[in-house]
């Protein structure tokens, strides 16, 4: 019973966390083309053009963002959104390893201990709209 209970709340909330994420990745997005350094700084050496990565990885979270509000793409936006939580991984781990300096983000091992497994967080999060839901399939018949 507790159990179904907290998958209620869940569900419940599932609308409002989904429109979070969208907000969220909008904004990320955005701060792409407004702050484009912090981001160029954090490509790993071995990818090309790293700042056309990096407004080219922005265009994409502020599309896949919106995409989350509109039902009729919102599934595979979030399946967009999964591919790319994996794909800027690298980025993430570069900054930690090579202890690449951002304002006003803190660069200490307890940082990143926290900050690279919440990519793992940002994955399941996304993934939670891309998978079908469980009731479409037990209102078939």
């Amino acid at each position: 019973m507790p159990s179904e209970l907290n998958d209620n709340m869940l569900n419940n909330n599932k609308d409002t966390l989904r429109i979070i994420l969208a907000i969220c990745m909008v904004v990320a997005g955005v701060l792409h083309f407004v702050q484009p350094d912090p981001f160029i700084r954090i490509v790993p050496g071995f990818l090309p053009a790293p700042a056309a990565l990096v407004y080219i990885s922005g265009a994409i979270e502020i599309l896949l963002g919106l995409g989350l509000l509109w039902p009729p793409v919102r599934q595979i936006s979030a399946w967009g959104l999964v591919v790319l939580f994996i794909a800027v991984y690298p980025a993430n781990i570069n900054m930690a390893v090579n202890h690449i300096p951002i304002a006003g983000i803190p660069d200490t091992w307890w940082f990143h201990a926290i900050r690279l497994p919440f990519q793992l967080v940002l994955i399941a999060w996304a993934y939670w709209y891309a998978r079908p839901d469980a009731a479409q399939f037990s209102e078939r018949p």
